[in-house]
């Protein structure tokens, strides 16, 4: 069975979490990381030297770094749902997923921990500021992809909606200015009516 170590508010977690629920896959999850410890041991470094979360064990396979982990599951268990089966498509799934990781994650993180992450008296809004603007300028990227299209490939879900939809509901419930997107917050819609969404990206902050 698909092991799963890492805490339900982990953002790439909550990626893996996803993919899961959408591919119903048979897993057990372990808490790991932050207060539950766990990721320091020997045991745990021994599969991933990182100390960080995830990681998953599938029947002895074991892989670390969320992406990856998206990718891995979606290929070995929905190739031609989550994980295109035309190549081009493959690699164009694969370019936003990178995407998230190398260039909008680099900012989006700074700034989940200035707005998103602290309680209202404590957020930072001065030193937000420079983030917002460029993470507006991120999701402009992706609400233009979104130009007639219900998602980020086209009318199917895919593994290339999960990065930066796990990053949405932290963007849309931030107390900050945004401008309007309706590509990107219609889409955002229907991740909500999701139910593995639902469950694992938004009931950890509900």
């Amino acid at each position: 069975m698909l092991k799963i170590w890492g805490r339900k508010d982990s953002y790439n977690l909550q990626k893996v979490m996803w993919c899961v629920a959408e591919l119903g896959i048979e897993h057990v999850r372990i808490d790991a990381g932050g207060t539950f410890g766990v990721t320091n041991g020997s045991e745990y470094l021994a599969m991933n030297p990182n100390g960080r979360v995830p990681t998953i064990d599938d029947e002895g396979f074991v892989l670390w770094e969320s992406n990856a982990i998206v990718r891995y599951l979606s290929a070995r268990y929905g190739t031609g749902t989550l994980c295109p089966d035309n190549s081009q498509c493959r690699a164009d799934a694969d370019r936003w997923m990178t995407w998230q990781s190398a260039t909008v994650g680099r900012n989006m993180r700074g700034l989940i921990h200035a707005m998103f992450n602290p309680p209202p008296e404590q957020r930072d809004p001065v030193t937000a500021a420079p983030m917002i603007k460029t993470a507006t300028g991120h999701w402009a990227i992706l609400d233009a992809q979104l130009k007639g299209r219900e998602f980020v490939l086209g009318q199917e879900f895919t593994m290339a909606d999960i990065p930066m939809g796990a990053y949405a509901l932290r963007w849309f419930e931030m107390d900050i200015d945004r401008p309007a997107m309706p590509h990107l917050e219609a889409w955002y819609a229907l991740l909500q009516e999701r139910e593995a969404y639902q469950t694992y990206v938004m009931a950890p902050f509900e």
